[in-house]
C-alpha cells in the first residue's frame, strides 16, 4: 500500500470511511462490519475514519473494539461538532466543550490517544482559533496526537493553520462534487495538509449500483433525503453514470475503481476514505491504487462530470452545510 503523508502523519493512500457500518445507509450488519474492518488491516489499510456522531457513538465504540488488537498499525480519526440534543442537529465548536467530547470520544474508541482529531464543521458562532486552540491543548495534553477540519473553505484553513499545525481537511470529494476544487484543495498542498476525501464515489451512485431512486428511499437511509437522490436529479446523474460505466467497461475495470483511480490522480496529498461494510467491495477500492489514469481518460471524465452536468444540491438542509462558501456545494 502506497503512503501518503497528512503533515508528519502517514496514512494509507486509501483509508476506509466507517459511517455506514452503523447507521445511514440501511440496516447495518455489525458482524460483517468488523470482518471488514479486520480485512482492510490485512491489505495495508492504515486509516480509519469515524466520528462521535456516526450510530450515537456506536460507530466508535465498533471501531474502536475491532481495531484492538492493531492499535500500534493503524490511524484513527474520529470527529466532533455535530450535536443531536434536539430535532434538528446543530453544530457546536465551543471551546469550553472540546475537552469534554474528546474524553468521550476516547473512552468509546477503548485508547489512550487519538491519532487524528477533526472538527466535523465550523461553528458559525465561534472564531475557528478558538476551537482548535481548544483542540491544540488535547495535544500538549497527550490526548491527540494530529489535528484536521473538515468542509472549510481556504481563508478557515490558513486561519486554523496557523493557530495549530493542521494535518488534515476533510471534504466530499468526487467526481460529481468538486467544490474543493475552487481552492482548498490546492491551498492543503501549499501548507502541506493532507485531504482526505469522503463519499468519493458519491454514496455508491458512483459504483453503478444504484438504477432505481427506490433503492434509497425509507427512514433508515439518509441518501433519501439529499437532492440528488430525488426525482428527476436522480435520473440525470444516472445518466452521467451511464457515461462512466462505458469509460469503465473500455477500460477493463469496475466504475467504482475508476472514480476512486481519479481521486487519486488529483494530487499526492490525497487519501479518499470511500466508506463500506462489506469486504468485496473494500477489496475492489483498495485496487484503485495500483490504476495509473492516462490524461485522455482524465480529461474524458473531467468533460463527463463537468460540475454543470450534475443535477442537485448535495444536502437539503442548511445545518449540513459547512459554513464556509469553499463548502457549500
Amino acid at each position: 500500500m502506497r503512503t501518503v503523508m497528512f503533515g508528519d502523519l502517514p496514512v494509507s493512500a486509501i483509508g476506509l470511511g466507517c459511517m455506514s457500518m452503523t447507521d445511514s445507509y440501511g440496516i447495518a450488519d455489525r458482524e460483517e462490519a468488523a470482518r471488514t474492518l479486520e480485512r482492510a488491516v490485512e491489505l495495508g489499510v492504515t486509516l480509519f475514519d469515524t466520528a462521535n456522531a456516526y450510530g450515537a457513538g456506536e460507530n466508535e465504540r465498533l471501531v474502536g473494539a475491532t481495531l484492538a488488537p492493531y492499535r500500534e498499525q493503524v490511524v484513527i480519526a474520529t470527529k466532533f461538532g455535530f450535536v443531536h440534543d434536539g430535532k434538528v442537529p446543530r453544530i457546536d465548536g465551543h471551546p469550553d466543550r472540546v475537552a469534554d467530547r474528546c474524553s468521550e470520544s476516547l473512552d468509546r474508541l477503548g485508547v489512550d490517544t487519538i491519532d487524528l482529531y477533526l472538527l466535523h464543521r465550523p461553528d458559525p458562532e465561534v472564531p475557528i482559533e478558538d476551537t482548535v486552540g481548544a483542540m491544540a491543548r488535547l495535544v500538549e495534553l497527550g490526548k491527540v496526537r494530529y489535528l484536521g477540519l473538515s468542509e472549510v473553505s481556504s481563508d478557515t484553513l490558513t486561519r486554523a493553520h496557523q493557530t495549530h499545525p493542521i494535518s488534515a481537511v476533510q471534504s466530499e470529494y468526487s467526481l460529481w462534487n468538486r467544490d474543493p476544487e475552487k481552492d482548498v484543495l490546492d491551498t492543503c498542498a501549499e501548507l502541506g495538509v493532507g485531504f482526505m476525501p469522503f463519499s468519493p464515489l458519491g454514496r455508491a451512485m458512483l459504483t453503478g449500483a444504484l438504477t432505481d431512486p427506490e433503492q434509497v428511499t425509507g427512514e433508515s437511509d439518509y441518501r433519501a433525503t439529499l437532492p440528488r437522490f430525488q426525482g428527476e436529479n436522480f435520473d440525470r446523474n444516472l445518466a452521467l453514470v451511464s457515461q462512466l460505466e462505458q469509460v469503465a467497461e473500455e477500460l477493463q475495470m469496475p466504475p467504482a475503481q475508476l472514480s476512486l483511480a481519479w481521486v487519486l490522480s488529483r494530487g499526492g496529498h490525497i487519501a479518499p476514505i470511500p466508506g463500506t461494510r462489506r469486504r468485496k467491495w473494500l477489496e475492489q477500492n483498495v485496487g484503485a491504487v495500483d490504476v495509473c489514469l492516462s490524461s485522455d481518460t482524465v480529461s474524458t471524465l473531467d468533460r463527463i462530470f463537468d460540475p454543470a452536468n450534475v443535477a442537485g444540491g448535495r444536502y437539503a438542509l442548511s445545518w449540513m452545510k459547512s459554513a464556509d462558501t469553499d463548502a457549500d456545494g
